[in-house]
C-alpha cells in the first residue's frame, strides 16, 4: 500500500484507521477457517459499537471494503461472495491422479444406522459458507430457504423425508431464522406445508430465540410493520426484531453442533469415521501401487 494509491482511492486516515479495525476482526475469525459475509462483518463492526446500525452504515461498508482491498490493506479472501461463484468442471490430471482423488474424497453414510433423520434448514444464505463445513463432516442436509421456500423444494424436502421414515428412522428439521414477524412464523409455515405433502417431521427451532437475545444481545432493528404477521409479533415482542445473522459465527457453529450432537448416536458416528478412514488408506496404497506400475511402464517406452 502506498499513500499515492490512498490518495488515488480517496482513502482518508479516519477510513484507513477503520480498515485496520476491519482487519483485527476479519483475523480473528480467520484463525477459526470462518470467512464472513459483507452483511456479518458489518453486525461485528455494529456490536463493537464501531458503526451504528443504520441502512446508510451498511450501504457505506461496500464501497469502503473495495476501496481498501484495491489499496491492499483488505485481504481479498477476507470477504466471501456467496452468490457469485464461478464453476470448473471436475477433471484430473491421469487416472493415477484420478485414483489419489478417489482416495481423499472417499466417505461413508456417516449417518448410517442412527435412529434420527436430520435436516438443518437456514433462512439466510449469508450462513451457509461457515455452517456447511459442520453439516458436511456430520453428513446432514443443509437447506437455504433464501425467505419462504419454494414449492418445489418443500417436495423434494417431503420426498427425502418421506423415504428416511420409510425405513424407520424419526425426522427432525433443525432450523435457523430471524426473531421477527416473517422468521418466526417461517418455522410454522415449513410445518403446515409439509404437513399438505403428508409427512410430519419435528421443526426444532435452535434460533434466533428470545433467550439467545437476552444472552448475547445482538444488535436490534425495527420490527417491520408492513410485514402482514407484524401486529401478532409486536403485541408478544414489541417493536424490536434481531437478525441471526447478527450472531457470533462462533456461536452459531457451536450451537447447530451441539444440537446435531445430542440427537445422534455419537459412538456409532465415530465408527463410521473410523471405518471411513480405512478404507481411505487401502485406496492410498492401491493408488501408489498404480503411480509405481505407471512410472515403470513410461520409464520402459522411454528406452525403447
Amino acid at each position: 500500500m502506498t499513500e499515492e494509491f490512498c490518495d488515488k482511492l480517496h482513502l482518508r486516515k479516519d477510513n484507513i484507521a477503520k480498515l485496520n479495525l476491519i482487519n483485527s476482526i476479519i483475523e480473528e475469525y480467520t484463525e477459526d477457517n470462518l470467512t464472513l459475509t459483507l452483511r456479518q462483518l458489518f453486525y461485528q463492526l455494529v456490536t463493537r459499537e464501531i458503526i451504528p446500525n443504520t441502512g446508510k452504515e451498511y450501504k457505506k461498508l461496500s464501497p469502503l471494503l473495495t476501496k481498501g482491498r484495491m489499496a491492499g490493506i483488505v485481504d481479498w479472501e477476507a470477504i466471501e461472495d456467496r452468490l457469485r461463484v464461478p464453476y470448473l468442471p471436475y477433471w484430473v490430471h491421469d487416472m493415477a491422479d484420478a485414483l489419489k482423488d478417489t482416495a481423499r474424497q472417499h466417505r461413508l453414510d456417516r449417518q448410517k444406522g442412527q435412529k434420527n433423520y436430520l435436516e438443518l434448514w437456514i433462512e439466510k444464505d449469508a450462513l451457509s459458507g461457515f455452517l456447511k463445513p459442520i453439516t458436511s463432516h456430520y453428513h446432514i442436509q443443509l437447506m437455504v430457504n433464501r425467505g419462504f421456500s419454494s414449492t418445489t423444494a418443500m417436495h423434494d424436502a417431503y420426498e427425502r423425508i418421506s423415504e428416511q421414515e420409510s425405513l424407520g428412522q424419526e425426522a427432525i428439521i433443525l432450523y435457523l431464522g430471524d426473531h421477527d414477524p416473517s422468521g418466526l412464523y417461517m418455522i410454522q409455515d415449513i410445518k403446515n406445508r409439509l404437513n399438505e405433502f403428508g409427512v410430519d417431521p419435528e421443526i426444532k427451532a435452535i434460533g434466533l430465540t428470545m433467550e439467545q437475545v437476552k444472552k448475547y444481545n445482538p444488535p436490534p432493528n425495527t420490527a417491520k410493520e408492513k410485514d402482514p404477521r407484524a401486529k401478532k409479533y409486536i403485541h408478544e415482542f414489541g417493536h424490536v426484531s434481531w437478525e441471526v445473522d447478527a450472531l457470533n459465527p462462533k456461536i452459531l457453529n457451536a450451537l447447530v453442533k451441539k444440537n446435531i450432537e445430542s440427537r445422534i448416536d455419537m459412538e456409532l458416528f465415530e465408527k463410521q469415521l473410523a471405518q471411513e478412514e480405512q478404507d481411505k488408506e487401502r485406496l492410498r496404497k492401491i493408488a501408489d501401487e498404480f503411480d509405481q506400475d505407471q512410472e515403470s511402464q513410461d520409464k520402459d517406452q522411454d528406452e525403447v
